[in-house]
């Protein structure tokens, strides 16, 4: 086999190393292919295979000859191509309403490629990918199995054309999860394997069994029937769209390729998703390539990379796929440094990254707008030279130029399908910490000084992305930036509401961190039917990238009876340690609600609740509708006409592992519900003054306020509400 790149010696197969343009959505333009054609030579890549989903005459109009200005376009496209050493490969996909036992469905298919042969073009491909696996009755009687009418028409169309020296077979059974039983029990691949003339290569994948119930092979009809469904819009998931053990593979291992090649009798040439997009219209994906050993390079016939609709941000996949191409298994022609951490001795990601990045740095910088300048000038009123500001007035404004960091940051923001990058989760990670320990925020403990060093450091995190958003926006190559503007922005937006959200927590105010509250802006979540969809599902984001995802958790109000005692008093007992590293100095007074809590006076009936999540109960709500004996038990002296404004007593406390405020709002709302039904005027609460936590909650309650108590001991405060 051929190494990688350039022509092959003569009688053997150069390896197939490029791009296919393969996605559903908006096929790139004319000048982007050239564009890509011309990149494709200087990085050493040498084939596109042209497979756009929604180009009629590819797909659902196959039948259809090209029309004069069509044929325009495709004979400059192939000439293009040919000028720049790029094997131009027009791929046809006929399978969605083919009759393979009609000869005059032949000869149509025969005609169509007869027609861009006449265009120059010398390389073809049959693709037979997410159709109806179901024949016809016709080709039922014609045929013994769907691949044998596969196989027989794509020799019929190979001989057709001359046996040219690139043909590529893309197969129904195209990654090991559609494969029955297995891929080395497959009686398709069998088939096709062997019948299947051995000229003709084979496209597929990579490994691992898909997470989509929707792409096991019980499930065969309804995945076909979600696919014609699909393929009506825009949005129709790639991932049903290409072959291999898992279509979107996260790694492909030799042992993988070395049994399908066994089955095909030939090397595969894998048709890799890893950087397409187009089933998911919020994600984009511009890590390296990467999780392929180099020693699959002799074991293969070639790689082609389907990447992201958006045709610039590509730069990084299909650069960093020519670095690994120019590897060899020993690493013997890399010059590529490996990180410690790599094991590939012939290809390192992150460097391979490295080297994409600083080549796409000059691209940003280069303008891509006859007279377009960094640079604002204007005119004065006399005669066009520059304007110079006055002492007094504004300075020029001047954008900061973008930077290998920015890049850097954006290509951790958005990854890889299996992965973010290192800022990215990390950023998720400190969130998550700061979320779960927000309690600690609000209380003077010695967690206390970690999470406001953590805050700082997530919001440094968040301030980094807000100021890559505006160097790339002020990047003069502006075709760029619109290929990624509408990601950037939602990725601005949405860790401008995390930090936001995380100052709310540390206490801060003002418009730099807006409160979550019931009216949000529009700006403030996610919306649409999608978005109200996502918040209605239970545990939606349990497939994030994100390790230990948040969940959303279930909780259950109910009603307290007296087995609950024991946990309540442990609750009580934990919150009071929280914190501590030792023992006080000294005793603190009680409050009123201690006793409650721990049990020593009971709450009055139809008073008291408690809330449990998935692990048990983690809070509690109790109260006194006559608060008087409470006050008896501690020897407390309150005053008769406290008791007139305030006759009842309640306790709130809920563990730390409950991040949301929601569950303790719902239960003193029913708590407060049931004192006011049992005729009382209003309630009060105790609470130490250190403890922010509590204190910060009344307080967001908005009904309860300072209540000034004779006699209180100084470290505890007073709240009341009128019922």
């Amino acid at each position: 086999m051929a190494a990688p790149g350039g022509r092959a010696p003569a009688g053997t197969k150069r390896f197939i190393s490029g791009v296919v343009e393969g996605f559903y959505g908006r096929p790139w333009t004319m000048e982007q292919r050239t564009e890509l054609f011309e990149r494709e030579q200087k990085w050493g890549l040498n084939t596109y295979l042209y497979a756009p989903k929604d180009d009629y005459k590819h797909r659902m109009y196959w039948r259809d000859l090209y029309t004069a200005e069509e044929a325009g376009q495709l004979i400059a496209l192939i000439s293009a191509a040919e000028r720049h050493d790029v094997e131009f490969v027009y791929a046809i996909s006929p399978g969605l309403d083919i009759t393979f036992s009609n000869p005059k469905e032949v000869a149509a298919l025969k005609r169509k490629l007869d027609q861009v042969r006449q265009f120059g073009c010398r390389s073809f491909s049959l693709l037979f990918d997410d159709i109806a696996t179901e024949m016809c009755a016709a080709d039922k009687r014609a045929f013994s199995s769907f691949a044998h009418a596969q196989v027989a028409v794509t020799n019929a169309v190979y001989r057709h054309l001359g046996e040219p020296e690139t043909f590529l077979f893309c197969p129904t059974d195209y990654c090991a999860a559609f494969c029955t039983p297995n891929v080395s029990q497959s009686s398709y691949l069998h088939t096709v394997g062997e019948k299947l003339l051995p000229g003709i290569d084979v496209l597929w994948t990579g490994e691992a069994a898909l997470t989509q119930d929707l792409t096991q092979p019980q499930h065969r009809s309804q995945r076909f029937r979600f696919i014609t469904q699909a393929t009506s819009s825009f949005f129709c998931l790639s991932y049903l769209c290409c072959p291999g053990p898992k279509v979107v593979s996260h790694k492909i291992s030799v042992e993988s390729i070395e049994e399908v090649s066994s089955v095909l009798k030939r090397a595969p040439v894998i048709w890799d998703n890893i950087h397409a997009n187009d089933y998911d219209p919020q994600r984009i994906f511009m890590g390296p390539f990467k999780d392929r050993p180099t020693e699959l390079i002799p074991k293969l016939g070639g790689v082609l990379t389907n990447p992201n609709c958006e045709f610039y941000p590509n730069f990084v996949a299909i650069h960093t796929l020519a670095t690994w191409c120019k590897a060899s298994a020993d690493g013997s022609k890399s010059n590529v440094e490996r990180g410690d951490e790599e094991q590939d001795p012939g290809y390192s990601p992150q460097r391979a990254l490295s080297l994409a990045l600083t080549d796409w740095l000059q691209e940003f910088l280069s303008t891509d707008q006859p007279g377009a300048s960094l640079q604002k000038e204007r005119s004065d009123d006399t005669g066009g030279s520059s304007y110079v500001p006055g002492l007094e007035e504004n300075p020029l404004y001047t954008a900061e130029p973008l930077t290998l960091d920015d890049l850097r940051l954006l290509t951790d923001l958005f990854h890889l399908p299996y992965e973010h990058g290192p800022t990215a989760g990390t950023m998720l990670q400190e969130l998550d910490w700061l979320k779960r320990h927000s309690w600690a925020a609000a209380a003077e403990t010695d967690t206390t000084a970690e999470w406001r060093c953590r805050a700082q450091q997530f919001d440094a995190m968040c301030e980094a992305v807000v100021q890559m958003f505006n160097r790339l926006s002020n990047a003069p190559n502006r075709s760029i930036l619109y290929d990624l503007y509408d990601y950037i922005c939602d990725i601005k937006s949405g860790v401008g509401l995390a930090q936001a959200y995380v100052k709310t927590l540390g206490g801060e105010s003002g418009p730099s961190a807006q409160r979550m509250n019931d009216d949000p802006e529009p700006w403030g979540f996610r919306g649409g039917l999608s978005g109200e969809i996502q918040r209605m599902l239970p545990c939606h984001g349990n497939r994030d990238l994100f390790r230990h995802p948040p969940m959303t958790v279930v909780y259950s109000i109910r009603q307290y009876s007296t087995k609950d005692k024991l946990e309540v008093l442990r609750i009580f007992r934990e919150m009071q340690s929280v914190g501590e590293g030792k023992a006080p100095p000294m005793p603190q007074p009680p409050l009123l609600c201690d006793c409650l809590a721990a049990g020593e006076i009971s709450p009055s009936p139809q008073c008291a609740l408690v809330l449990e999540d998935d692990i048990g109960m983690c809070g509690y709500a109790l109260a006194l509708t006559d608060a008087k004996p409470a006050a008896t038990k501690i020897q407390r002296a309150v005053s008769a006409s406290v008791f007139k404004d305030f006759p009842s007593l309640v306790t709130i406390q809920v563990l730390p592992r409950v991040t949301d405020p929601s569950p303790a709002k719902r239960m003193i709302g029913q708590l407060l519900s049931s004192i006011r039904s049992s005729g009382s005027r209003g309630v009060f609460c105790e609470l130490r003054r250190d403890d922010r936590r509590m204190c910060d909650f009344y307080t967001k309650l908005g009904s309860f306020k300072p209540t000034q108590i004779a006699g209180l001991p100084k470290d505890i405060i007073a709240m009341g509400t009128s019922l």
